[in-house]
């Protein structure tokens, strides 16, 4: 296969690229536009990348939202306890159903990396048991990382440790936790400390959902990233959500950055998610309840955007485009200045991949996999301005997805 007329992230002029069964066999510059001939795939002079990634969802919980009741209060706890009942209901095919029909709504929009967390906290353990199955039987449309997600907590949680062991010995490929949802902060320490032996013995990554609150009290982020930067564990751990962060003072935050930067660790934001759960208890001024992306972007450390949800107990939205959430994150963390815009992408590619420790696997280099989309404009900012979309995926060297856009005619 050759992509003709492509344009490149980072750099001038426009390129083809040679795809040689599932791998990029060469990446040449044109010096100019060119007509395409038979056969060949035509960029027109749009950004060709690699694929689009969702570092964070639940796929275990998609398409559930009002079953049985909906999210009156837009909590975080209500969505907890709504989940809990419709968990009870749950079958091996009714989540297998879900998650497949999810990641084809993701796969659409040029997504073909993926991590999800899922509930093990169920003894018989049958959601995280589907979505094994699904890992597998979709490895041809997106590449599935599993987290064991205790989503009412490890040591709270009645054979918590044990279920959690037990989800590693099923082969889940990251390991979760939940500490600001433990009964008291002693219990949330404790958790933490368990879960990175746990990754540590294991080989498996760390993603705690961790102060995904507007508490500003709550503060699990310094003991995690205390125990990656002691480990050195650091490039194999994500803190998502830590949107606490978003109520601590400034004083409070010249010290964590320090620990930050020592750790090394990830952050995954969910902006669309937060600011509809966050704040619910505030009067005005209402806060926003996000962690302090642009923040954490600019003292170097790697954030990315994720959906989380799509139509379940905590957000009755989503349809699977990341760029929406892109858009939205960027105008709720104050992030449209020039530059950010000029590489707005980051936020759902290259930095994701870093996250989901996706290594040699992902990028536009010779030799590495022949995954990649064809984007409908030439550039981060326009994607951004003109609400774009990924017109082609590509996926180990064959075409996986193709859209043809809205045609619109004004007379006037």
């Amino acid at each position: 296969m050759l992509i003709v007329n492509a344009r490149l992230r980072g750099k001038n002029g426009v390129f083809s690229l040679r795809l040689h069964g599932e791998r990029i066999a060469a990446i040449d510059a044109q010096g100019a536009l060119l007509p395409a001939e038979p056969g060949q795939l035509n960029a027109e002079g749009n950004l060709v990348i690699a694929p689009f990634i969702e570092p964070h969802i639940h796929l275990d919980a998609t398409l559930t939202a009002g079953e049985p009741g909906w999210n009156m209060s837009g909590t975080l706890f209500e969505g907890i306890e709504l989940w809990g009942k419709r968990k009870a209901t749950v079958t091996h095919e009714d989540t297998k159903r879900r998650a497949r029909t999810t990641i084809d709504m993701l796969v659409a929009h040029g997504i073909q990396h993926v991590r999800s967390h899922v509930d093990v906290t169920d003894p018989s353990l049958l959601a995280l048991k589907a979505l094994l199955e699904v890992r597998d039987e979709t490895r041809h449309l997106v590449d599935l990382q599993i987290v064991a997600f205790p989503q009412e907590g490890i040591e709270s949680f009645e054979n918590g440790r044990s279920l959690m062991e037990q989800a590693v010995e099923l082969g889940v490929d990251v390991i979760g936790g939940i500490p600001h949802f433990e009964n008291t902060r002693e219990q949330g320490v404790s958790s933490i400390h368990f879960l990175m032996d746990l990754a540590e013995r294991s080989g498996c990554l760390v993603d705690v959902h961790c102060d995904e609150t507007d508490d500003p009290h709550s503060r699990f982020l310094e003991v995690l990233a205390e125990q990656a930067r002691q480990r050195g564990m650091g490039a194999r751990v994500t803190a998502s959500h830590t949107t606490a962060m978003g109520s601590y003072d400034n004083a409070y935050c010249s010290k964590l950055f320090r620990l930050l930067k020592q750790s090394a660790i990830n952050f995954v934001s969910c902006p669309t998610e937060s600011i509809h759960l966050q704040g619910r208890f505030d009067t005005y001024p209402k806060r926003r309840g996000l962690t302090r992306v642009a923040e954490l972007d600019r003292a170097g450390l790697n954030v990315c955007f994720a959906q989380d949800s799509i139509v379940d107990p905590w957000y009755p939205l989503g349809n699977g485009n990341i760029l929406r959430i892109l858009e939205a994150g960027l105008h709720i963390c104050h992030m449209l200045g020039y530059e950010d815009l000029q590489r707005g992408l980051d936020l759902i590619t290259d930095n994701s991949a870093r996250t989901l420790n996706l290594g040699d696997g992902y990028g536009l280099e010779v030799g590495r996999p022949a995954n990649l989309l064809i984007l409908s404009a030439p550039n981060d900012y326009e994607m951004l301005r003109t609400q774009g979309h990924a017109l082609v995926s590509i996926r180990h060297g064959k075409v996986l997805m193709e859209r043809t856009p809205a045609r619109v005619e004004v007379f006037g």
